[in-house]
């Protein structure tokens, strides 16, 4: 299986991160009466890690819904009670049974620190492979990587024009002066498979396509 390589197929595009604004109100009291008391006022408890001292309070669920619920990745400037804080998410916990948030856990970011982070991928460009007959197979929605805030993309974007069927983008492939990428150098982000033939014989044969260690979602395309 052949490796595509080089600056014909790996483009980079870099667009400031999105910010979003979240207000927030200190909590004077901590433990599970306060916290339900919160959650019964549609607000949802939140914790910021990272700095001096970790910092406890909470938002409405109306100032956050737009925040969580959505594809983008997004860094989060947090006022509380007059003071800003640059962060990201750590985790967020949802109720078992009816989803709704539970709590948010944030990550102070420091623009002299790097921080790793996940941030969509695109692929742009009609594959020669895909013109040929091939199948487009996506094994990244979303790549890992290292580096200073300031340095931190909204997406990371791959051109697929020059990838012919048989061929595959690798993480190793993937350039960047300011980002390293952290998921296993051997995984195969994107490829060009064969569609589904009949043989000579008369068998049907499955498709073939780049091996490698799973990524996350695929996405396959077929040529019309």
């Amino acid at each position: 299986m052949g490796l595509c390589s080089g600056k014909s197929l790996v483009a980079r595009k870099f667009i400031d991160m999105k910010h979003f604004k979240i207000q927030g109100t200190l909590r004077t009291e901590l433990g599970k009466k306060a916290t339900k008391a919160i959650r019964k006022g549609e607000n949802i408890p939140c914790v910021i890690y990272g700095g001096e001292k970790n910092v406890n309070f909470y938002t409405p669920f109306s100032a956050v819904r737009k925040f969580v619920y959505t594809p983008e990745v997004m860094l989060a400037d947090i006022n509380v009670d007059g003071k800003d804080y640059m962060c990201m998410v750590k985790e967020i916990q949802f109720h078992p049974v009816t989803d709704s948030i539970l709590h948010i856990d944030f990550y102070q970011i420091t623009p002299t620190k790097p921080i790793v982070i996940q941030i969509p991928l695109k692929t742009v460009g009609n594959s020669i492979g895909v013109r040929a007959g091939g199948k487009l197979k996506q094994n990244y929605r979303k790549i890992s990587v290292k580096g200073l805030m300031d340095d931190i993309p909204e997406y990371y974007e791959i051109d697929i024009t020059s990838l012919n069927i048989g061929q595959a983008i690798r993480v190793r492939d993937l350039k960047s002066d300011k980002l390293e990428f952290i998921d296993p150098k051997a995984n195969v982000v994107v490829s060009v498979v064969v569609t589904r033939t009949v043989s000579s014989t008369g068998e049907e044969e499955g498709e073939e396509g780049a091996e490698g260690e799973g990524g996350e979602e695929e996405k396959t395309e077929t040529a019309e």
